[in-house]
């Protein structure tokens, strides 16, 4: 009882921040009446479908409110409803109505606020990661400038080496290609360490959030997605800033090994290949990009659809119904049948009473043409034939009508186990009356 009510809490809670005006003294699903419940349902409509322009208040005739009632009606099922959704089920709503067709849910939603500290929360999740980045955005232009400037001088030192042997070229490239080697371990490890810290602090963070009472979740998710925006505004400056700081560096880049490799062609060829290379692995990069930021997309827009049931309930049900059906059919022909056997038998036996009549009257007949008392023979076979005629005749009368009643009956319980309110319903009926009347008086007063 006290998970259903939580339940319906939460309904409530989620409409408000969905921006459904609730008013202020509904405090749960029972203190709903048909005006509110009518409203809240308008509002989630126009919500849903921008088109849509049902009024959130009803009307004072009740004839206004039916009609009203019966557009949102639907508008609903134009949405998708599958059930039955007419004007009684929002003029009169019932408790049994609420509960049909209730699914069992887990108990995932209790404790949510205890739970939040096993949560791994996402990358952008704590205010001391942003700070990081951006030192670690400082430490990242400190460093290109520096790289820059070693660039610069491995370039001179490249072309006043030129007039060097080959083997003292050779053994300063292998050098320079270990140092590179090194370089990268370093920068890996190091970035793998920094990893291992954010999320340290995350879960630092994770956890604070889980114990803190004095700020709900959702103030705490706020704070987070302004932080995450500005972030984001942070990183694109930066990218401008990294990408105009870039291109002058390759520029010069480009001249001085032109200007190197100017009279050496076996080189130029390679440098050519080589930046070939180089422009197509930045297409592969960038078609890398593009293709992680639609999985991100599609993984987000996957996560946001409704868990459907598993394949296995299904295919379970599906087998059930097969079953049901077979069986159903087994005894559709076991009763077609036995009816057709029946069928056979009253015929024969229908016409074994005809010819058997037909014989009588005409032996009676005979005779009453001859004696007196044939006559009065033949008129009282006749008058039980009739007799019999109607008794037939009454049979099958009182066999229909016997069905029917029966129809009839199951109907009048289908009627009684509906939780409606008959007062208010013939309270409506009354009111729709006296307007009509006058509807009609007005007509004959203005012809």
């Amino acid at each position: 009882m006290e998970e259903s009510e939580s339940r319906k809490q939460t309904l409530l809670y989620s409409l408000e921040s969905a921006g459904i005006s609730i008013p202020d003294n509904v405090t749960s699903i029972e203190d709903l009446s048909p005006e509110t419940f009518v409203s809240i349902c308008a509002q989630c409509v126009n919500l849903i479908d921008q088109t849509a322009s049902l009024p959130t208040t009803l009307p004072d005739t009740a004839v206004d409110k039916l009609k009203m009632c019966a557009d949102m009606g639907l508008a609903i099922k134009r949405l998708g409803f599958i059930g039955d959704m007419s004007y009684i089920k929002l003029l009169y709503p019932s408790e049994d109505d609420l509960h049909k067709g209730k699914t069992k849910e887990d108990g995932s939603h209790i404790g949510g606020r205890q739970n939040l500290g096993k949560v791994k929360l996402p990358a952008f999740a704590t205010g001391e990661l942003f700070d990081q980045e951006e030192k670690s955005g400082r430490d990242l232009f400190g460093n290109e400038e520096t790289a820059a400037a070693g660039d610069d001088k491995d370039v001179q030192k490249v072309i006043s080496v030129k007039e060097q042997p080959s083997m003292v070229i050779f053994e300063k490239e292998e050098l320079r290609n270990q140092e590179k080697v090194l370089t990268e371990e370093v920068t890996a490890k190091t970035s793998e360490l920094q990893h291992l810290e954010e999320e340290l602090e995350l879960l630092k963070a994770a956890a604070e959030m889980a114990f803190d009472d004095q700020n709900s979740f959702d103030f705490c998710f706020e704070q987070l997605k302004e932080k995450v925006d500005a972030k984001r505004c942070n990183i694109t400056e930066l990218k401008s800033q990294w990408d105009a700081f870039r291109k002058p560096l390759e520029d010069k880049k480009r001249n001085l090994e032109e200007s190197l490799y100017a009279n050496i062609p076996d080189s130029q060829e390679k440098l050519l290949k080589l930046r070939e290379l180089e422009h197509e692995k930045q297409l592969v990069l960038s078609e890398i990009t593009k293709r992680e930021e639609e999985h991100s997309k599609l993984s987000a827009d996957l996560e946001k659809q409704p868990k459907l049931p598993s394949r296995t309930s299904y295919v379970e049900r599906i087998k059930e119904i097969a079953k049901n059906s077979q069986k159903q059919d087994a005894d559709i022909k076991r009763i077609l049948k036995e009816t057709r056997e029946l069928q056979l038998e009253s015929n024969s036996i229908q016409e074994r009473l005809h010819r058997t009549y037909a014989v009588l009257d005409e032996i009676v007949f005979r005779e009453a043409k001859r004696d007196p008392v044939g006559r009065k023979a033949y008129r009282l076979l006749t008058s039980l034939h009739d007799c019999f005629e109607n008794i037939s005749g009454k049979t099958l009368t009182t066999d229909r009508i016997s069905r029917e009643m029966t129809e009839l009956e199951k109907k009048l319980q289908a009627m009684a186990s509906r939780s409606l309110n008959v007062d208010k319903l013939q309270a409506d009926l009354d009111a729709i009356v006296k307007e009509n009347e006058c509807l009609e008086l007005r007509l004959a007063e203005n012809p």
